[in-house]
Parts: C-alpha cells; structure tokens; sequence
C-alpha cells in the first residue's frame, strides 16, 4: 500500500527511460562495424602485399644480382659472393622479393590506415596528417636510394681496400642480403627525422625556438647515432650524420608551419 501524501510533499516523478545514447548495448554495433571495417582493411592489405610478392618471386634471383652490383663493382676480378648454406641460394632471393614488394606496398599498406582512421578525425587532423602521412613514405624511399647508390658502394670500396693481403673478400649471399636490409632500414628510418621533429611541435613536446637551441647537442647525438648504426667506418657515419643535420635543419624550418598561433 502507498504512503500517504503528507501536506506539502510532491508526489515522485515517474522514472525517465534511459537514452540510447546511454545504453551499453547501443555502442555494440557500432564496435561491431568497426571490427569489420578493421577486418577489412587488414585483409586488403595482406592481400595486396600477397599479390606483389607472387609477382616479384619469379625474378627473385634478378633481383638479388641488381642488390649485388655495389659489391661486385669493388671485388677484384674473379671474387664472387658464396652461398655457405645449401638452401641459402632459395631462401636469399625469396626473402629480397619480399622486403621489396613490402616497400613497393607501403603507400597501399599506409593507405589501409588511413582509410581505416580517417572518419574519426577532424578536419584540421585530416589536413596535418595527409602531408606527413605523403612525407613519412617519400623521404624514406629517399633514404633507401641514397643509401643503395651512394652508401654502399662508398662503403664497400672502403672495405674492400683496408683488406689484408692475402684475403679475399667473399661474403655469403645471406650475410651481404641481411647487411644492406640494415641498411637500408637504417637510412629510411633516419630520412623520417623532419616528420619526427614536425609531429613533436604539433604535439606540443618542444618549439621551433626550442629545437634551434637545442641545435648544439642535436648534431653530436645525430654522430653518436650514425656511429652506432652504421658500419665502422668513417665513411659512412659521416653519409649519414651529415644528411640528418640538414634534415634537422628542414625538419625546424617546416615546424615553423605547424606552429599553433596565439590569437
């Protein structure tokens, strides 16, 4: 039985029925569409990158001697690279024509994401990510080619030439294919150091002004860092210290851009 009212109370209110919008079991189909869409994505690029590989594996071998030519331009007349393992001679070229069709792949693979991520940004984040998203790709395609046409072979006449007398120098086809795969993520990933230094401003970790002050200790952490990872040899810490200090330098002048104004 009811309580009676008692002079002055206000009877209650009935309960209001609790919005969609606050409902647990509304957002589960939206979780859903989204691990579909995710699904999606990594199924296109997987397939993507399948497709290449299956085109690239035929010339496998053609491609391992084009990786070749900065070694076999230093070797003395007659020296050759050796194949110490007995199946080295497949499993080599295989694994050359899948590191290249990830690189041929990567705007596809870099495309996925960003289809899969942009619906949920803003229109300035759209505007921000594009470019550095374009960016991050082309400078680390330069950083590959600047260090297959000019790091290696200026790397392997230096090795080649500081040989002892009486040895020869005849690497195995899994030892040289792994050598310049470091390299080359090595230089790609160093060439992404504008958009590293870009996305910091926007994140709003450092200033242009502070990362012009900092100019001093940047240039010797970029020499400690191409000492470590490049070859021990001069050479080749200075083919990358130097093109980092330059990028350094681009990498301040296009934060200036990104920098948020005080109204």
């Amino acid at each position: 039985m009811s309580a009676e009212l008692q002079p002055g109370m206000v009877p209650d209110e009935p309960r209001a029925h609790a919005s969609p919008a606050d409902d647990p079991a509304a957002d589960e189909p939206r979780l859903l569409d989204h691990l579909l869409e995710l699904r999606g994505r990594l199924l296109r690029a997987v397939l993507g990158l399948l497709a290449v590989f299956v085109v690239l594996l035929p010339f496998g071998n053609k491609l391992y001697g084009w990786l070749a030519q900065p070694l076999l331009q230093k070797l003395p007349a007659g020296a050759q690279i050796i194949a110490v393992e007995v199946a080295s001679p497949f499993f080599a070229p295989v694994k050359l024509a899948f590191f290249t069709a990830l690189l041929a792949t990567m705007p596809w693979l870099l495309y996925q994401a960003w289809a899969f991520v942009a619906p949920g940004l803003y229109s300035r984040e759209k505007r921000l990510a594009l470019p550095l998203l374009v960016s991050a790709v082309a400078l680390f395609y330069i950083g590959c080619a600047f260090a297959f046409f000019l790091v290696l072979p200026g790397v392997f006449g230096f090795l080649v030439h500081i040989a002892p007398e009486g040895v020869a120098m005849m690497t195995d086809i899994n030892a040289y294919l792994d050598f310049v795969l470091v390299i080359f993520l090595a230089f790609g990933a160093s060439f992404e150091l504008p958009v590293a230094l870009v996305i910091a401003v926007v994140l709003g970790w450092v200033t242009p002004a502070q990362l012009r002050e900092a100019r001093g200790y940047a240039i010797v952490g970029i020499f400690v860092i191409a000492a470590i990872i490049t070859p021990p040899d001069v050479v080749s810490q200075l083919m990358l210290a130097i093109p980092m200090v330059l990028l350094y330098e681009l990498g301040i002048i296009a934060a200036r851009f990104v920098t948020p104004r005080e109204r």
